[in-house]
């Protein structure tokens, strides 16, 4: 039975936006039905609406819009990068044409086609697809092509200009892989096809696979996009280019929610490789790289541009006697060096502070319990090693 239409009628959207908070698990364990249908595939659209609030809050704001299972919307891009995306890969590519071989949830193909005159979303999951399609056209987008085929079956009858692959990342028994070869469909066999039809492919890859294994498995990898929303980390792409022999430019960048660029900051391994860096006790300004600064691992880069001094060699954080105000990542001013336990208490009266460690014996929670401090308060207390020994610094965070 097409459940899509039934769940997306108007007594269960009814109760799905009314019941936004219940809990999907009690509700299933209370009832048989919800709003005239089995309750766990009611429930399953609170949960998927529940994720969807920050992730992707058009599809959530929007009513009539199916939700599949949670494993599907874990794959899903998220607004913020999948509006980014869309724009880079036109700009980069300067093509009319293109083609979302693992169409998924559709939130790619969707901001796809706000960039691309012709777009075509494939997909093997024929459930998956009909999902997609539905969405799409609440969402008032029509112009979309719908293919229902595997990537490899689609890529030998097609050509296209562009390509846009986001492999699934979890095995036959549904465990999580990290290398390109061992996600589905698998690009590093795949990619000689597609630069025979195209001269683009852009891969989403797990954030956790390390980019120079990624290059190897990619090796036409013109730029590495390492993406953070809001300073977490969230998606590392990989933009291939036919024939690509020269340096790979790699793109350490953080996004608003809404998708608009907070930071960037590019660089290559040879640039990394020959920056000369130097080591300091700490100064007047500390600073944190952000979540896709480390992701890119541009530690001695970043000390040379923005002539700072690092801590010591495993201890990426930076310091300086004058402020750097457009640092990719966090500032902060430091306001006491190594306070002594009643001096922290008088600092710290309400005995409320953030508390962060880098290089450090403690973890985060560690220190905080040592110190018998609460989360909170507009101060912050670092833990860190320095190259000659350990520090406790009470911050003020500028930005």
């Amino acid at each position: 039975m097409d459940w899509i239409e039934p769940l997306s009628a108007r007594a269960v959207q009814d109760f799905v936006f009314e019941n936004e908070q219940a809990d999907p698990r009690k509700l299933v364990l209370q009832h048989k039905t919800l709003a005239g249908l089995p309750a766990p595939m009611v429930a399953q659209q609170l949960a998927g609406r529940r994720k969807a609030k920050a992730k992707l809050p058009q599809w959530y704001a929007t009513r009539g819009i199916v939700y599949p299972p949670t494993l599907n919307l874990e794959q899903s891009s998220s607004q913020a990068t999948a509006l980014f995306k869309a724009a880079f890969l036109k700009h980069a590519s300067s093509q009319q044409v293109l083609v979302d071989l693992t169409g998924g949830f559709g939130a790619d193909s969707f901001f796809f086609s706000q960039q691309f005159e012709t777009v075509t979303y494939v997909e093997p999951d024929a459930n998956l697809l009909a999902i997609a399609r539905h969405n799409h056209q609440r969402l008032g987008m029509h112009t979309i092509n719908y293919v229902h085929a595997t990537a490899e079956a689609y890529l030998a009858a097609s050509p296209a200009a562009v390509y846009y692959l986001d492999p699934a990342r979890r095995d036959v028994l549904a465990r999580k892989v990290v290398k390109l070869a061992d996600c589905t469909p698998d690009c590093t066999q795949l990619q000689t096809q597609i630069l025979k039809n195209s001269e683009w492919l852009l891969v989403k890859a797990s954030p956790l696979l390390d980019i120079q294994q990624g290059l190897r498995e990619l090796p036409n990898t013109k730029t590495v996009l390492a993406l953070s929303v809001e300073n977490e980390m969230k998606e590392l792409l990989l933009l291939v280019q036919r024939g690509h022999s020269a340096a790979t430019q790699i793109r350490a960048i953080d996004l608003h929610a809404n998708g608009e660029v907070n930071w960037e900051f590019a660089f290559t391994h040879t640039e990394e490789a020959t920056a000369i860096l130097h080591y300091s006790e700490p100064l007047a300004y500390l600073y944190e790289p952000g979540a896709a600064m480390l992701k890119a691992g541009a530690f001695k880069r970043t000390a040379q541009h923005f002539q700072l001094e690092k801590l010591a060699p495993n201890t990426h954080l930076y310091t300086s006697h004058h402020l750097i105000s457009d640092f990719p990542g966090r500032t902060f001013r430091i306001e006491h060096l190594n306070p002594t336990e009643q001096h922290l208490k008088e600092l710290l009266p309400e005995r409320r502070a953030h508390v962060a460690v880098r290089n450090y014996p403690l973890t985060a929670q560690q220190l905080m319990k040592k110190l018998r401090l609460q989360e909170g308060g507009n101060l912050f207390v670092w833990g860190f090693s320095g190259t000659r020994k350990k520090y406790l610094a009470l911050c003020q965070r500028l930005r």
